[in-house]
């Protein structure tokens, strides 16, 4: 056990009240959360996503409903991901056809505007649907995270960011979002497969995909990505084949 493994066991940790889930109806949800005072760092921070929390802002925070496990987080293991039929097909049809940069994940106001209509299309009754710019700055970024938005451009038309911190082992999507008139394209799939293979041009062992809920339409995707890991009862167990 490494020292800021150490380190964060002894985290204080603070407890959300409970709210309406965002992910499941007619269900109750609460947080775990680190000490907002606390001063954060990214080995902490990577010491931490290992035991299953994330990032969202300067917050660090993981699940802990009272009667549900449904979010379960999941990473994938890059140099044994193997793509099935649709996600090659995906792959190959867009590899060429996109240009992308990275830039730091800060306020861009052409990714804002991208941001509303997509929150518009996918989730409009969401609370992130009327984010503001404060607000969705707040959302992406951080005053301790190595984070990047890295753009993904057909010619000069912006059609996908992809919010990603950049860890020590690894990659972690923190968010992405398209074009919605493109959606038939599958530019979400042909993101998550870049961001795999931007972890083997790394040589960063795991990509981190957040949370999968399994009873979540919008979040059952990520189990789609095999092989792939849970973390289950405070160990990473292996998935190798579709339930």
């Amino acid at each position: 056990m490494n020292r800021e493994t150490r380190r964060s066991r002894m985290v204080q940790l603070y407890q959300t009240p409970e709210h309406d889930c965002a992910y499941l109806d007619e269900r109750q949800a609460r947080s775990l959360f680190v000490d907002p005072y606390r001063t954060k760092s990214m080995p902490l921070y990577e010491a931490l996503i290992d035991q299953g929390f994330r990032r969202s802002g300067d917050m660090i925070y993981r699940p802990d409903c009272c009667d549900c496990k449904q979010c379960i987080p999941l990473r994938i293991p890059v140099e044994e991901f193997r793509p099935r039929r649709f996600q090659r097909r995906i792959w190959n049809r867009q590899q060429t056809a996109y240009q992308v940069t990275e830039q730091p994940a800060e306020f861009d106001p052409a990714h804002f505007e991208l941001f509303q209509r997509y929150m518009r299309s996918r989730h409009p009754d969401g609370e992130m649907a009327a984010t503001t710019e404060e607000g969705y700055q707040q959302f992406i970024s951080s005053n301790w995270a190595l984070s990047s938005s890295f753009a993904f451009y057909q010619d000069t038309k912006l059609i996908a960011v992809a919010v990603t911190d950049i860890l020590q082992n690894g990659l972690s999507a923190v968010y992405t979002f398209f074009d919605p008139e493109l959606e038939r394209h599958s530019p979400g799939v042909f993101c998550l497969l870049w961001q795999i293979q931007e972890c083997k041009r790394r040589r960063l062992p795991w990509l981190y995909l957040g949370y999968w809920v399994p009873d979540c339409r919008k979040m059952s995707y990520k189990s789609q990505y095999l092989p792939h890991e849970v973390f289950i009862d405070d160990e990473w167990v292996r998935v190798s084949k579709r339930k």
